[in-house]
């Protein structure tokens, strides 16, 4: 080992031993290194170089979702300049999702392939925090998830509901099936589409290839589970616009998405660049600045802490039929996986990470919006 590699290294060993970390140590959170250049590596190169090394085989953990728990719960991501760790995110601010790009997020991520999916999600298919209140398994989680979004929403027979971002349709199934509404979802993953269109056939939903700046019709409720982290800063106030001309004055528009503690100006790179393109989780400040003057804000609730078992959830069901999966998931794709997931879960154990659901309203709910958990 180098001199640089060996100060590299009592650097790297100071700041893991703050967060109750190892370096090759037995706890099941410890960092075992395999490549002594991952040193030198993660410190010039930040949390891009610390996922790209997990993936490389340069260093592994046997609970990476109690490791990365323990760097944020302890603030190492503020402890270095370098942003080392994710959660202080160090990439250059670029015009998230402008139109141009609209379908990237839907190409190099939701299009990855629908057996890919199939084998970690919930029955209907659901990619968002699920609601464990009451519920033992992950298909049991997801319907109280869905169920509380429909009663939020006060949804009634007959109704017209806007999905957008509509995914696999867990969500215009469940709504179509249980309250009578008829439902339109969009969204911009030609996989997704195809599958839901097929999953739904026979009841009265409409599934869309769709950008959501080209809607202009008028609905019941709108419903939007996980997207909007998609849309990016520059372009939330254009979505509130448009739910707002698509919404009837005495309907109700919920939005569930992955939420920031704080107010920060550009995503993780190595989510940037692997998992997420185009992708910018807000804070409850941009949601509230973009929703001001069109929508009076009814509700907030937060349970970000149940992505943990979510996340965990779905780890455990990849890893359970990884072998019943294509070859063109080879082993690398694994390891990036296993580490989106795990590195997720950590960070909402964390609470470095929140889940919220807003209930919004054109004009404020006359009386008053009857509070639903």
């Amino acid at each position: 080992m180098s001199a640089a590699e060996r100060l590299a290294r009592a650097r790297l060993e100071t700041l893991l031993s703050s967060a109750g970390i190892a370096l090759d140590g037995s706890a099941p959170h410890d960092l075992h290194v395999h490549d002594e250049r991952f040193f030198g590596r993660v410190l010039a190169g930040g949390s891009l170089a610390l996922g790209e090394s997990y993936m490389d085989g340069w260093w592994s953990c046997e609970r990476l979702d109690d490791f990365f728990a323990r760097v944020l719960a302890a603030g190492l991501d503020r402890k270095t300049a370098s942003t080392a760790w994710p959660g202080r995110f160090g990439a250059l601010i670029f015009p998230l999702g402008r139109r141009s790009k609209a379908f990237v997020i839907g190409e190099r991520h939701y299009d990855l392939g629908n057996e890919l999916f199939e084998a970690m999600l919930d029955r209907r298919m659901n990619y968002s925090c699920a609601y464990w209140e009451e519920a033992a398994t992950l298909d049991e989680a997801q319907e109280r998830k869905l169920d509380l979004v429909c009663r939020k929403l006060g949804l009634a027979a007959g109704q017209r509901v806007l999905d957008i971002g509509c995914g696999w349709g867990g969500f215009a199934g469940f709504a179509a099936e249980r309250y009578g509404v008829s439902v339109v979802g969009i969204t911009v993953s030609k996989e997704q589409a195809a599958a839901a269109a097929e999953r739904l056939r026979g009841l009265p939903v409409e599934i869309r290839l769709q950008d959501y700046r080209d809607l202009s019709e008028s609905f019941d409720a709108v419903v939007s589970l996980g997207m909007f982290e998609h849309v990016g800063p520059r372009h939330h106030r254009t979505f509130f616009e448009v739910v707002r001309r698509c919404l009837r004055e005495d309907g109700l528009f919920l939005l569930h998405t992955i939420g920031n503690y704080e107010t920060t100006p550009a995503p993780d790179p190595w989510i940037l660049k692997y998992i997420f393109p185009q992708s910018h989780i807000p804070s409850l400040a941009r949601i509230a600045a973009a929703a001001d003057r069109l929508f009076v804000v009814e509700d907030v609730q937060n349970f970000g802490a149940m992505y943990d078992p979510t996340l965990m959830a779905w780890h455990g069901n990849v890893e359970s039929r990884r072998t019943s999966l294509p070859s063109r998931y080879d082993e690398r794709f694994f390891r990036m996986w296993r580490y989106y997931l795990l590195s997720s879960a950590g960070s909402f154990r964390a609470r470095h990470n929140q889940l919220f659901q807003v209930v919004l309203s054109p004009r404020g709910v006359r009386g008053g919006w009857a509070q639903v958990r």
